[in-house]
């Protein structure tokens, strides 16, 4: 085992421990994605999960740990573009206020773009 650093995430264990992590949430990801779209509604679970998930790997990916390896950012970018065309689609059905369907559409697409402009980085 290696290890660099007195970090927590200063080994190859570690590195490998975050690697298997990070891959459960992109299997997610990409799972949720390629599902039926129904899914992806602003009111389902992986309406909200996806986004959560998106966050945690740019989370994760800031700090610069061994074991977060990102998609490619066209990759992140067509998620982004059938996310939110499902979420369009399906919001004003739930009755939102006009405040949060904007604010919330904002915060979901930035949370796709800035994990793509972080792929794009790597």
């Amino acid at each position: 085992m290696g290890t660099w650093g007195s970090g927590n995430f200063d080994s190859d264990t570690a590195a490998d421990h975050l690697s298997e992590l990070a891959g459960r949430l992109l299997d997610e990801v990409e799972a949720a994605m390629a599902g039926d779209p129904v899914g992806l509604e602003p009111d389902e679970y992986w309406g909200v999960a996806v986004p959560c998930n998106l966050e945690l790997l740019r989370v994760l990916a800031e700090q610069g740990y061994v074991g977060v390896t990102l998609p490619e950012p066209e990759k992140i970018t067509g998620w982004r573009d059938t996310f939110v065309a499902v979420w369009d689609a399906t919001i004003d059905g739930l009755e939102p206020k006009p405040d949060y369907r904007t604010e919330r559409r904002r915060v979901l697409v930035d949370t796709f773009d800035r994990l793509a402009a972080l792929a794009a980085e790597e």
